[in-house]
């Protein structure tokens, strides 16, 4: 979807994993995640491969907020992943999590762009009286009290709701159905979450046999008993196809790695995938002393220097009371 809707940077929510991490998934896009929990929750962001050594700092909060300072073409820019608890939980709960943005918005310097992408579970309503500074008139149906929070939180960081600027049919504003309910939310996804799959074990017969099962889809438009079975038998033959690769390329995997070489690549490879798993690939920038990101060659040199300067002159404990003693001895 990313790379049909051109997206480089996308906020998603109930990721479900584990743990405070990064990792390639494919098709040059890296997610940047935590959770706590695999069944519950979970946050992150996914950027385009090019912009990875352009992330500055991650900060997760918790498993409902996450950011990202990136900076691209000397711009700063905090991305922040967030998900509000639903309608049904309770007012702690709620309360914490907008008490953690609150901070993670507080933490970024004057001056620095923010993008707020998140699944607030709230209406903030069709309208806009009272509120036009912060919202448009196109929302969908009441606001709830959960939408008065996002409208609220809008306020005091002087930002504003942007998917209700724009007006658009109702079927293209309502992402979400069940019940007689309808949910107006950041983005929509459609069909089963496709799993991340190592796929260095493909060959050209795998290749072909994926190809060619989805060609034979045509059964979807045309629901004949013929083309159904032909779908049937060929996906059978991928799952064939896909054993013995697998089967072949682990063969060949054990078989080097009795070898000299087989162990150094074990090695490569398992340095290369703890590189993968880091937050920040790679520290080059500081901060000045009120926390601001610092990228210039020229403004770096300059902290690096009044630092420096700061560090050799400083003087110890022992130092200091033994110049006291000797103003005393003088005394």
């Amino acid at each position: 979807m990313m790379e049909r809707r051109k997206v480089d940077i996308l906020c998603v929510q109930e990721t479900r994993w584990k743990g405070s991490k990064a990792r390639s998934i494919g098709a040059g896009f890296k997610l940047f995640y935590y959770g706590m929990e695999k069944k519950r929750n979970g946050v992150g962001v996914v950027l385009k491969e090019e912009f990875v050594r352009n992330v500055l700092e991650v900060k997760s909060v918790s498993d409902r907020v996450i950011s990202l300072k990136v900076e691209i073409e000397g711009v700063m820019l905090n991305v922040v992943s967030g998900y509000a608890p639903q309608v049904g939980c309770g007012l702690e709960e709620k309360e914490r999590f907008w008490s953690e943005l609150d901070e993670v918005m507080e933490s970024i310097p004057t001056g620095e762009r923010v993008v707020i992408g998140a699944d607030f579970n709230g209406h903030v309503g069709e309208g806009n009286t009272g509120d036009e500074e912060v919202m448009g008139k196109f929302g969908v149906r009441e606001r709830n009290l959960e939408g008065q929070m996002v409208v609220d939180f809008a306020k005091r960081m002087d930002m504003a709701v942007v998917n209700t600027y724009f007006q658009k049919r109702e079927e293209h504003r309502v992402t979400y159905k069940s019940g007689g309910r309808r949910t107006q939310v950041l983005g929509v996804s459609s069909g089963r979450r496709k799993e991340d799959k190592e796929t260095w074990w493909w060959n050209e017969e795998v290749q072909d046999s994926i190809q060619m099962k989805r060609l034979a889809k045509k059964w979807d438009i045309d629901r004949t008993e013929q083309n159904r079975q032909e779908y049937k038998e060929l996906q059978r033959r991928v799952k064939r196809e896909v054993s013995k690769a697998k089967q072949k390329a682990y063969d060949e995997l054990y078989t080097r790695l009795d070898t000299r070489e087989g162990e150094k690549d074990l090695y490569r490879l398992a340095r290369q995938r703890d590189r993968d798993g880091k937050d920040v690939q790679k520290i080059r920038v500081i901060k000045d002393r009120d926390g601001r990101v610092l990228t210039s060659e020229e403004s770096v040199q300059k902290r690096w220097k009044g630092y420096i300067e700061e560090l050799m002159n400083e003087e110890n404990e022992r130092e200091k009371k033994s110049r006291r003693g000797e103003l005393w001895n003088r005394k």
